[in-house]
């Protein structure tokens, strides 16, 4: 019996961790165990791990080491954004705008807080998922208190013109808050230059540790945020707790190991992708979301005619691919994304989202394009 070899192109969901990366974070399990709020040598080494690592994260969005505050992830750091920022001024203002398509780590937090008072506006996309820059100016008002839109989608890939959607927000006094998740280490991202005041992301997307993220709060705008959680002054106040040094170390790894190699690491990408489209553009009643549009360099969404999307899924038995978001993708429904860029439910249940990354080859993309192309016809023919 022949081994066919397995193909992981899931890389939005998560990524292996780096081995420079795991090989940074080793000694502080063991020799370099200390508490960074230990007040000596061995907390002294900890701490400074950890302001190393603020640095090197700093670097990658082109923030100060002082505008970041270290999580578990972009989910902790989402709520802790959206509550600590918003409920500390609802007395002024309780008008919130985001956009249908946003990941479940700000949309469910927005509905909680939509159920205690706030006023939200759910900005529509069009068929490509673009959002309509005049909608939002249009919808800003006297007493809107965040826009809450991502840089780039997580599951199509699109990349929204967050400077542009920055110049609209400042006619107002509403602050951005952005989700870089998806885009840190892919594409360049100049936190000021977009002039964004609060981002978050995580280490697990880019080749670093699960349990670790960040929050930025841009200090050129005066950004704070009020704590959503007590018990110490770790992290300013902002997140309490004895930090989790290896991850932190771990994820500050993978930020400068990110910063070295991401232009190149972009291009490879880009190639690798069209690669992949063009051959899969080759099965009857193929779509490929987003096509023509800025997207991520390693993102596909590609939707298929005439298929059953739970069969197709299930049939690829040797190859790592999503329908959407991980974190919602064990549910049996259309993805919230595509639904609200028009998708029909039956093209939305048929939709894949391929996610490659620096390991992957030329070769992972042949044997995926045949299993995928093998199982779609299949279904189809199944169909007729």
């Amino acid at each position: 019996m022949v081994n066919t070899p397995k193909v992981y192109l899931d890389y939005n969901a998560t990524t292996p961790v780096d081995q420079r990366v795991v090989d940074a974070m080793i000694p502080y399990f063991t020799e370099n165990f200390g508490n960074s709020g230990s007040d000596h040598v061995y907390g002294w080494e900890a701490q400074e791990a950890v302001d190393l690592a603020r640095k090197q994260v700093s670097k990658l969005i082109g923030a100060k080491p002082s505008e970041i505050i270290f999580t578990s992830g972009a989910t902790e750091a989402a709520n802790m954004a959206l509550q600590g920022y918003c409920k500390a001024q609802k007395h002024k203002r309780n008008h919130i705008i985001t956009c249908k398509t946003e990941h479940k780590a700000v949309l469910d937090p927005i509905n909680q807080l939509e159920q205690n008072g706030f006023d939200v506006t759910y900005l529509d996309v069009d068929y490509k998922g673009n959002i309509n820059v005049s909608d939002l100016e249009n919808a800003i008002k006297e007493q809107t208190v965040l826009v809450c839109l991502m840089l780039a989608n997580n599951e199509t890939g699109l990349i929204h013109p967050i400077k542009e959607i920055a110049k609209v927000v400042r006619k107002s006094y509403a602050v951005l808050m952005c989700d870089i998740t998806q885009a840190v280490g892919k594409v360049n991202v100049d936190i000021h230059d977009l002039d964004i005041d609060i981002a978050f992301f995580s280490a697990h997307k880019m080749y670093g540790p699960k349990g670790a993220g960040a929050l930025f709060l841009n200090k050129n705008n005066q950004i704070s945020i009020d704590p959503s959680f007590y018990g110490g002054g770790q992290e300013k106040g902002m997140r309490p707790g004895t930090l989790n040094i290896p991850a932190i170390v771990g994820f500050g790894k993978a930020a400068d190991i990110s910063f070295a190699k991401a232009e190149k690491e972009s291009r490879s990408l880009s190639s690798l992708r069209d690669q992949l489209e063009g051959e899969l553009q080759d099965i009857p009643g193929a779509i490929i979301n987003c096509q023509n549009e800025s997207r991520l360099p390693n993102t596909t969404s590609i939707s298929f005619k005439n298929t059953d999307g739970n069969k197709l899924i299930r049939r690829l038995k040797n190859i790592a691919v999503s329908r959407g978001s991980a974190c919602t993708s064990v549910v049996m429904e259309p993805s919230h994304v595509l639904s609200a860029m028009g998708l029909e439910k039956d093209l939305a249940m048929a939709t894949l989202r391929i996610s490659i990354g620096h390991p992957t080859t030329e070769q992972d993309i042949h044997l995926a394009v045949a299993e995928i192309k093998s199982a779609v016809n299949a279904l189809q023919f199944a169909e007729l």
